[in-house]
């Protein structure tokens, strides 16, 4: 059950409170006939996703119409499919883009139904991915609205990606999202409303499907899996619009990582494999090169080491490739080190220590962004505790702990308790220090 949106973005426009269109429902209800006593609890549960049940969504459309002084149909309010499940990232652009930009403001006005979502499942978390892949492709984007587009509002939101994602990797999703999201209702929802044509439409919707993954990854970073996954489901209809194969397989990556996260190994494979099979000729090296270094993570966790093994051989050969100056702007986290963390997170899991710990230094002696070379000490930490090497993983985590300092990520925080634990199972003295600094660090609330 996915929170209604739509329903909630009209009656903010209404002015509308949820008390008020419950009693607002009641007297229509009543001018037919119907004796209703719905309270603000029972809209509360239409706006988490639970359907009115009889005529309540044409009374609630007739309350919004008259209050709007304009028509207002079931699918503006979420309610089409009578019994069904709401409109989903392959309906007709138009009505996708209503519904994208009614989440950004539902996400930006914080609405705790939006925030803690649960992610789906099964079908609905498959579907996505292969609308994107199949048939039937956007003929033409093109859009007769208000305000007309240029070339130089695309070079804005390109722009705002960029700045918006190295605010993230320096300061953290949690401090990031209010801001890209705020960017996102001010400034990308009025340009998907305006006028453009088929070939400047499907620059404006790569543009600002780079902005909802990044969106996304702030979400992701915040523990809001469901309202992440949303916004990458979202990316990826935009990609599919713009016609861009590479930019849709690594929206397809960050639902590989978010599998592996929630545990999803083989949909992680699947997915991987998806978007390394159409995007084809298309994906570059270094998005390769992770797709497979996380395929062989979803392998190592599944318990195949040969076919682990093959996949990090396939992503080592990828990583060889790479070419920065010929890479897209959002595959700039695949940097040096990134397939040797990545591997010696599959070797641990299999089992294979001093190959894990090869990788692990390998990755940490590598340059990288603070946000990444907090991962890589994490792992190398994990692996010198397993290895037995006390002294040097409390010296390792001792740098984790100051890179960390500034960030606002439960994603990090995790990795940090986890350390933490660890350290103070190993019994060294050292490491037992280290891991009343990385409590220090945790007491600060985010």
């Amino acid at each position: 059950m996915q929170p209604n949106t739509l329903l909630d973005a009209l009656l903010d426009e209404a002015g509308v409170s949820n008390a008020g269109l419950a009693a607002r429902v009641n007297r229509a209800g009543r001018a037919r006939g119907l004796a209703l006593r719905y309270e603000h609890t029972a809209v509360a549960r239409w706006l988490k996703g639970q359907r009115p049940r009889g005529q309540v969504p044409d009374l609630i459309c007739e309350v919004l119409a008259a209050r709007l002084g304009r028509s207002v149909t079931l699918d503006d309010i979420g309610l089409g499919v009578p019994g069904g499940p709401l409109p989903g990232p392959g309906s007709p652009l138009s009505g996708f883009v209503e519904r994208a930009a009614a989440l950004w403001r539902s996400d930006e006005q914080q609405r705790p139904h939006i925030v803690t979502a649960q992610a789906v499942t099964g079908t609905p978390a498959v579907m996505p991915v292969w609308e994107w892949e199949n048939p039937p492709e956007d003929v033409d984007v093109s859009r007769e609205g208000r305000a007309r587009v240029s070339p130089a509002d695309i070079v804005t939101l390109s722009a705002a990606r960029a700045h918006y994602e190295q605010m993230y990797r320096k300061a953290g999703g949690i401090a990031t999202r209010g801001r890209i999201v705020g960017f996102l209702t001010a400034e990308a929802a009025p340009l998907l409303r305006g006028s453009y044509g088929d070939a400047l439409g499907r620059r404006l919707h790569r543009a600002t499907g780079g902005l909802v993954a990044v969106a996304g990854i702030c979400a992701y970073d915040a523990d809001a899996h469901g309202l992440a996954q949303r916004y990458f489901h979202q990316a990826l209809r935009l990609a599919k619009a713009s016609g861009d194969r590479a930019f849709g397989a690594y929206v397809i990556a960050l639902l590989v990582n978010q599998s592996l996260f929630t545990g999803e190994y083989r949909q992680a494979v699947a997915f991987a494999e998806a978007a390394l099979r159409a995007a084809g000729p298309q994906i570059t090296p270094a998005l390769a090169a992770d797709l497979t270094a996380m395929q062989a993570k979803a392998y190592a966790r599944l318990g195949d080491a040969p076919a682990a093994l093959a996949c990090i051989r396939r992503a080592e050969a990828a990583a060889e490739r790479i070419s920065p100056e010929a890479e897209p702007a959002e595959t700039g986290y695949v940097q040096p080190g990134l397939v040797n963390v990545q591997a010696a997170e599959a070797l641990l899991s299999l089992g294979d220590l001093p190959a894990a710990h090869e990788h692990a230094a390998a990755a940490v002696g590598a340059p990288s962004h603070d946000r990444g070379r907090v991962h890589r000490l994490a792992m190398l930490c994990q692996v010198e505790l397993r290895r037995g090497e006390c002294d040097a993983a409390a010296r390792t985590a001792a740098e984790m702990t100051e890179r960390v300092r500034g960030m606002e990520s439960r994603r990090l925080r995790e990795r940090l308790r986890q350390v933490r634990d660890d350290l103070l199972a190993s019994g060294g003295g050292e490491a037992r220090e280290a891991a009343v600094v990385i409590e220090g660090t945790l007491r600060v609330p985010l």
